[in-house]
Order: C-alpha cells, then structure tokens, then sequence
C-alpha cells in the first residue's frame, strides 16, 4: 500500500539528503521534477559567478586567466567530475558541448581502430547522438551504422566493429544499460567502447574504471547542476592516452598553447582533446555546482531515487488509475527518472507545470519526472501525483492554452 502524506513528510525529517534542500534556489510554491533536464539552481553557483563577473572579469580583467586560474578550470572541472564516474583525475576534461565531444571521440575511435568501419549504437537513442554518428559516416565515407534495439546488442558485437556507442541511462525510459557486461562483449570482438553519462552522473554511481570503459562523454547542467549550456567533460582511459588523436586540433589542446607556433603538436594526456578557448562562466558555475556533491554517498542517493520513483509509480497506479497511464519505464534497473504514457500527454504536462508541478513532455507521448534526490523530497511526490489526479479530474488539461506546443517541448 502506498504512504500516506504524513508518512511521507516523516521520510523527509529523516532523510539523510534533506539538508541538501537549503543548498538551492528553489522557486516557492513549485515541485520541481525535470532536473533530468536542467538542474535547479545552487545558491553556491550565483555567488560565484557573481564574484567571477564583478570581481575576476570586472576588476582584474585579462590578469584573471593566470590570476584566478581561469586557464586551468577544464582540468579542474575535470578533477571534479571523475570521482562520480569512478574515473582518475587527470582522465578527465571539461570542455565544449556533449554533441562536440561526442564527435571528438567517436573520430578518434575510429583511428584507434582503423581496420574497422562499424560503429554500433541503438535504435532510439538520444538524437543528437545518432545524428553525430550519421555526420561522421558522411563526411568519413567508408563508416556504416549499425543501429540495432537494446536487445539486439550482444549479438550486434562482431570483429568488424569498432565503436560500441550507448547512453548508459535511456533519455526517455530511464533504462539503465549494464555497462560492465557491454563493455567486456564489446572487448571481446576487439572494439572500443563510448558511453554517454548524460543522464547517469550525478544522479547514480558510475565506475568507468571498474568497467573497463575506453572513452565516455557526459553534460553538465541536468544533475551536475551547472546551468543552461553548462560546459560537457570527456573521459579517455588512461591506457588510450598514448595513442589517442583529437580530430579538432585547437590551440588550447596545444601542448604549449602561448608558443603560438605555426605546426600543432599535442597535449599531454586528456588535454590535448581540449580545442578551443573555455567559457569561463559556464566552467566556474559548474565548479561551484559541483562542490555540493562533496561527502555525498552515490549509492545513499541512487537507493533514496528509486525509493522516490517507486513512491510515484505506485500513488499514480492508486490514485489515477483509469486515466489513461500506461507505465514506460522500468519497475527495477532505472536511472533517477519516471516516464508515463498517455495520449495527450503534452497538454496534460502542460496543465501540470500551470499548477506548479514541473517535469517534462517527450514525442511522441511521454510525460517525464526527474527524480533529483538533493532537493526532491517523499511529500514532493506525494503531493505531484495529487496535482496529477487534479488535473484529470478536472479535465482542466483540455484547455486550448495547453495544446499549444512552443519551440521547446
């Protein structure tokens, strides 16, 4: 039997995560469920962008790159970022967007291996992944995609590939891949492995490392809480460093940048993936985003999101049966998000965010629920499904304000 409302509210006095609230800006009177979409904003983050504009940019100005170190946050970024995905320090880089790291990568891949012209990947992916993938078999020529269902996998590996590129947790399901089993059939074939983090870092434990993994991508504003654009990071086993080529040969990924020579010779290690200048900003509202996961126990939080999820699935099976949800994510083996179907699930979300309740619509028919447990407490949830049930009682969602989609869904 689900909780009850004060059960709920008793969980959260408890809750270990709870102090955690404080730490952002969050909006009264709103239930925020999307940051599997953009993280909510840290209280640390204003502030040190403030200090970076009105002080670093606004009174030292250029001097900042050395003085404030502004030329050294993509490596401690970085540094920042690989104990969450179980990663060494200096396997791991902030810069430029997923997409263009993702590119970076999948190219470099294919000259690690160079006899081979499959890439593997799965249907139904996050788009700009696949879309990636498809610009660099055009502009390769000899390349082939090899799009098969999650199923389909294992029997997809074969010696001709080689790249095995999946998002670890599904974008729309929440399904979350065995990266070690993936990784280790990849291996047999011989084909290197690329893993996109997107929606698993911050949100879940990640051992890249423990894995086996070779390269792996991931952004920073959902559960990084960096921001809207926030800058990406790359990871390259440190077992790749030695032979592994940036297509994107930019001056920052120089081995002596200021040299300003006319012939481009590589970084050491992970740096020379870096290409062009960072955005300092965006780096240094990451970095303070990121120093709020300091102490923080992955597996606790990974334990309290399905407790969170569980909580949601079986109050929308009580309280809104007969609505027209249909459950699309897993029960077990989920990232920190829940997603339902419904046939008008747009103009429901719609009618939701109107009242408060903020998680998000993906084509063709998925509601979508972040479950962030840093700031998303048990009677949050208890209290979105009663918003939910609201709602389709009544019927408010058939207003023709909410059909309308805008350019962002």
């Amino acid at each position: 039997m689900s909780l009850t409302h004060d059960q709920c509210a008793a969980l959260d006095q408890v809750d270990p995560f709870a102090r955690h609230r404080a730490l952002f800006d969050l909006p009264t009177g709103v239930i925020y469920l999307d940051g599997n979409s953009l993280g909510a904003l840290p209280h640390a983050v204003k502030a040190a962008v403030a200090h970076c504009v009105e002080t670093q940019w606004g009174r030292d100005l250029i001097s900042s790159w050395n003085k404030a170190g502004w030329i050294n946050l993509p490596a401690r970024v970085g540094g920042l970022i690989a104990p969450l995905i179980g990663a060494d320090s200096d396997e791991v880089i902030a810069c430029d967007s997923t997409s263009v790291n993702l590119f970076k990568l999948a190219a470099a891949a294919l000259k690690l291996r160079p006899d081979r012209k499959v890439i593997v990947t799965e249907a139904a992916n996050f788009p700009s992944d696949l879309y990636v993938l498809q610009g660099l078999a055009q502009m390769v020529g000899d390349v082939s995609l090899r799009v098969v269902d999650a199923g389909e996998l294992p029997a997809a590996l074969s010696d001709d590939v080689a790249l095995l590129l999946l998002t670890q947790t599904h974008y729309k399901t929440g399904h979350v891949h065995d990266m070690a089993d993936l990784s280790a059939r990849a291996h047999v074939v011989g084909a290197l492995t690329l893993w996109d983090l997107s929606h698993s870092t911050g949100a879940m434990p990640v051992d890249l490392n423990g894995c086996e993994a070779d390269l792996a991508v991931g952004c920073g504003y959902k559960f990084l809480n960096g921001g809207p654009g926030a800058p990406a990071y790359l990871y390259i086993a440190k077992r790749h460093h030695a032979a592994f080529r940036s297509p994107l040969t930019g001056w920052m990924g120089h081995a002596d940048p200021f040299a300003f020579r006319d012939d481009y010779q590589g970084g050491v290690g992970v740096k020379q993936a870096l290409s062009g200048t960072p955005s300092v900003l965006g780096m240094v509202a990451l970095e303070a985003a990121l120093g709020l996961f300091e102490g923080v126990d992955m597996a606790a939080l990974r334990a309290k999101a399905d407790r969170l999820g569980d909580l949601f699935l079986d109050l929308v099976e009580q309280r809104c049966g007969g609505m027209g949800f249909e459950v699309a994510c897993p029960r077990t083996g989920r990232g920190s998000q829940v997603s339902l179907t419904h046939q008008s699930a747009y103009p429901i979300m719609q009618a939701l965010i109107a009242r408060g309740v903020i998680g998000d619509f993906r084509a063709p028919d998925i509601l979508r629920f972040g479950m962030t447990p840093l700031y998303v407490g048990f009677a949050d949830i208890w209290d979105a499904v009663e918003v939910l049930r609201g709602v389709m009682e009544s019927g408010d969602w058939r207003d023709e304000r909410f059909q309308v989609r805008g350019m962002v869904t």
